[in-house]
């Protein structure tokens, strides 16, 4: 399998060519710094740059993650980032897709579960539709974008949760835990869809796979909780109190925006990898926060 994967040196891209490379398979890195890449050591090297179609002529299969992180206050340029460098770079993909001699037999193109919004106590899944706000309409152009490769290949819509990890959000929400400085965020009844970057990275792979994972694909865990329950769990598995809670006026007073990434319910389940019976590595919110503790 000769997988090319954009977004390979951010927290889940790097995971997913690690786990790819475990299993044998060639790993092409897509990158706007090519020749410094390159001096690293790494031959598997190509070009790619926003707004331009990148070469993934040749490759079996192309795994889409670059993208403006989230997490960053949300200003009038932020969110202009955030929207453009996934409408481009996929864009850049796709293009690239249609005009290859050999496509790729499938593009699994990532997504976020911002797509349903705040979705309060109802529970989602990939049937359900589209919901508003910021981050929805960002996933709307993003997952419209990556369809049109659909034309002459398969696409997977990789829809993300929050990620539990070394990397991303938790590389700053971990040591204040550690430190017993962590609580709940605002009321604390807010759903949370989580899942460990292990999973993440293991989904992407196994979507590349299966012939049958096309259209969107939820990356979370089999059972969403709230934002409570995870403040909880976290404590005991770093064996801290958590006894400062954020009230939600201070995250929205100091994150604008943001904010709603944290407040807003994501009560989603992953009906598809459930049907097909993807194998979780850590299948519950206790042993993916075990693993990220280290107490696993």
């Amino acid at each position: 399998m000769h997988l090319g994967i954009t977004g390979a040196t951010g927290f889940i891209g790097q995971r997913t060519a690690e786990l790819a490379a475990q299993r044998g398979w060639r790993v092409t890195v897509f990158t706007r710094n090519p020749e410094k890449l390159a001096a690293t050591g790494n031959a598997d090297v190509r070009s790619f740059v926003p707004g331009q179609p990148a070469d993934v002529d040749g490759l079996d299969a192309v795994l889409h993650l670059a993208g403006e992180p989230v997490f960053g206050l949300w200003t009038a340029g932020k969110r202009e980032r955030i929207m453009v460098s996934r409408v481009l770079g996929t864009r850049s993909v796709v293009d690239g897709i249609l005009r290859a001699a050999r496509p790729p037999r499938v593009l699994v193109s990532g997504s976020a579960t911002g797509f349903y919004g705040d979705t309060g106590d109802r529970e989602v899944t990939e049937a359900s539709p589209a919901g508003n706000g910021f981050l929805a309409r960002v996933t709307q152009a993003w997952e419209a974008e990556a369809e049109r490769a659909g034309e002459v290949t398969r696409v997977v819509c990789l829809r993300t949760g929050f990620v539990l990890g070394s990397g991303g959000a938790m590389k700053l929400v971990l040591p204040v835990f550690r430190a017993g400085l962590g609580g709940r965020l605002g009321g604390g009844k807010q759903w949370m869809s989580c899942i460990h970057v292990d999973d993440v990275a293991g989904l992407a792979l196994w979507a590349v796979e299966r012939e049958a994972v096309r259209g969107p694909l939820n990356a979370v865990l089999p059972d969403p909780c709230t934002n409570r329950e995870f403040t909880s769990t976290l404590a005991h598995a770093v064996r801290r109190p958590a006894l400062f809670p954020v009230p939600a006026f201070v995250l929205r007073a100091s994150l604008g925006g943001l904010a709603s990434v944290l407040l807003d319910s994501s009560r989603v389940r992953p009906a598809v990898a459930e049907r097909l019976g993807f194998p979780y590595a850590f299948a519950t919110l206790a042993a993916a926060l075990g693993r990220v503790a280290g107490t696993d």
